[in-house]
């Protein structure tokens, strides 16, 4: 008799998968190697320029082990951090299975971060060590001087390989070094599943961003995520199109893909748009299967839908969603164009997707699904009290009951405290639930902006535009956009002798795209004449969200 889905969830162990002796570095290539996938290509790699490389799994293990052993020599130590300010290239996954081979722990880093950025992520951290390439080289200098804990920096000669780094490590020269210690071939770190493996950082509406602390048993802990929201399957061809600087590609096409020995496709689009014709090509060329994006970039493959028919999108048979609510119509119009249904999902960094629609359910267009299996999940009131079907509640999970919750925020032990609540993980996602089960993402308690599938901190933008002499306050708010689903929008208090112009508006927005990332800035201006707020000074946010869009 077959296995229904409810037995499944009413029986699944999320824990029963987790092994006390693990190293995700060796567990995802020495040990794929050791299972027979040595040969297997590991990574189809090409750029926008058409440079092009593959990488086996033995190759990968040998050339994470060389970089490891290296580093071990140069003085990094277990539990040491290494930040990666690094493109979709393949050193990514080189530096980051090397330093978990070494029981160090390595630190995802989007490469549009402004040197500002860098320095806090940095000196934050107590980060001993940077891998960045040639191009990315100025914004770890300009930071340098305020991080005395960094005693290296190693440099990837990309896109140039003729490029000079006479003081700094060189990346290759480091994987070409013999794997040894004091003379002796070099071996990992016989680390625990719940050692320390990475660091991800996150913002919040309010302060800096929060370095979310995640463990070696990471890629076990999401067996039920592996299974029932990506289905990978054996030989699969799973491809993310976002920056290795983010959580989502991390684990859905690094740690999740390689623990099934899959082969990845990684692009790197050298900072250009997002460009459909391109990813056509690149199904096509590697016969991609499964596919993991936000949906900002499902739009921007719909933008280019007549021409798919000249390409063969043929083996493309699963899809997911994640980094902001999947629009119903965005998921009819992709089925409808590309014979995929996206099945979308909800979660953190702090806790990566702890709602999904299972390959084993059907379908709901714009619920982010159920919990997943083994999960415990509660919605919740400012109480923590349960609240019932059909009305808000905070997403709260069960801290036991989700191997892959992070350990806690990095040296922060009151923003810790604030969502770890007893024995629950208050998200600040606002959900409902309806009597059939399905899970609705209504919002954020605290107001963060998911915009183009990042997660932006309004405080933080409202601050760097507030550092131009012409602005005397600034509110930033989520506004409806078409391609983008969401995009970032400013309310502006202009100071008395500055007029409000055209031109104004957009030398504000670059005014932001070159103090914080570009995908920060606000891609809609709005110049009012006062905020509204509370009694107590605080920016009614719910009646900015309210008000018709006006654009400057």
């Amino acid at each position: 008799m077959e296995t229904t889905n409810d037995q499944v969830w009413s029986t699944w162990n999320p824990w029963s998968y987790i092994r006390e002796q693990y190293n995700l570095g060796v567990d995802l290539t020495t040990e794929q190697v050791r299972r027979g996938e040595g040969n297997r290509v590991a990574l189809h790699w090409e750029n926008a320029d058409g440079a092009c490389r593959d990488l086996t799994y033995l190759e990968l293990d040998e050339l994470s082990t060389r970089f490891a052993a290296a580093l071990s020599r140069r003085g990094v130590q277990r539990e040491d951090r290494v930040f990666l300010r690094l493109p979709n290239i393949p050193e990514f996954y080189i530096a980051a299975l090397g330093v978990a081979k070494l029981g160090g722990i390595f630190i995802p880093s989007s490469t549009q971060f402004r040197s500002s950025e860098v320095q806090y992520r940095l000196h934050d951290s107590g980060a001993v060590a940077v891998v960045t390439t040639v191009d990315l080289l100025d914004a770890v200098e300009e930071a340098a001087p305020g991080c005395p804990d960094l005693k290296q920096i190693v440099i990837v000669k990309y896109p140039d390989p003729a490029a000079t780094v006479a003081d700094y490590e060189d990346f290759q020269k480091l994987v070409n070094e013999v794997a040894t210690h004091n003379g002796q071939p070099w071996k990992p770190a016989e680390t625990r599943q719940d050692d320390l493996a990475f660091l991800a950082y996150t913002s919040g509406t309010t302060g800096d961003p929060k370095g979310v602390l995640h463990y070696q048993r990471y890629p076990l802990a999401y067996e039920g995520l592996i299974r029932y929201w990506h289905d990978y399957r054996p030989h699969d061809i799973v491809a993310c199109p976002s920056e290795m600087g983010w959580l989502l590609p991390v684990a859905t096409t690094f740690l999740y893909a390689l623990s099934r020995g899959l082969t990845v496709v990684l692009f790197d689009a050298m900072g250009r748009r997002f460009d459909p014709l391109a990813w056509y090509g690149l199904f096509q060329k590697y016969r991609i299967t499964s596919f993991t994006a936000p949906p900002t970039v499902y739009r921007m493959l719909l933008t280019a839908a007549d021409q798919a028919a000249n390409f063969d999108l043929s083996t493309w048979r699963h899809a997911v969603s994640a980094g902001e609510p999947l629009p119903a119509d965005t998921f009819q119009a992709i089925r409808q164009a590309f014979g995929v249904s996206p099945r979308d999902g909800i979660g953190m960094s702090e806790c990566m997707v702890y709602c999904f629609n299972s390959i084993s359910q059907p379908i709901r267009p714009g619920s982010c699904g159920r919990p997943g299996p083994g999960t415990v999940i509660e919605l919740m009131d400012d109480n923590l009290q349960p609240v019932s079907p059909g009305t808000d509640g905070v997403l709260c999970v069960r801290r036991d009951s989700h191997p892959g919750m992070m350990q806690g925020y990095w040296n922060k032990p009151l923003q810790t405290a604030e969502i770890f609540r007893g024995e629950w993980y208050v998200s600040g996602d606002v959900v409902r639930e309806y009597e059939d089960g399905s899970f609705w993402f209504q919002g954020r308690a605290d107001d963060l902006i998911k915009a183009s599938g990042y997660r932006i901190s309004p405080f933080e933008v409202e601050s760097c535009l507030c550092s131009h002499p012409a602005v005397l306050e600034a509110a930033a708010v989520p506004s409806p956009d078409p391609l983008r689903g969401t995009v970032v929008k400013a309310f502006i208090v202009l100071r008395s002798q500055f007029p409000a112009t055209e031109s104004l508006a957009e030398e504000l927005q670059n005014h932001v795209r070159e103090r914080i990332a570009p995908y920060k800035h606000p891609r809609q201006v709005e110049f009012v004449t006062e905020l509204p707020k509370t009694t107590s000074g605080k920016i009614k946010r719910c009646e900015l969200h309210a008000m018709p869009t006006n654009v400057s």
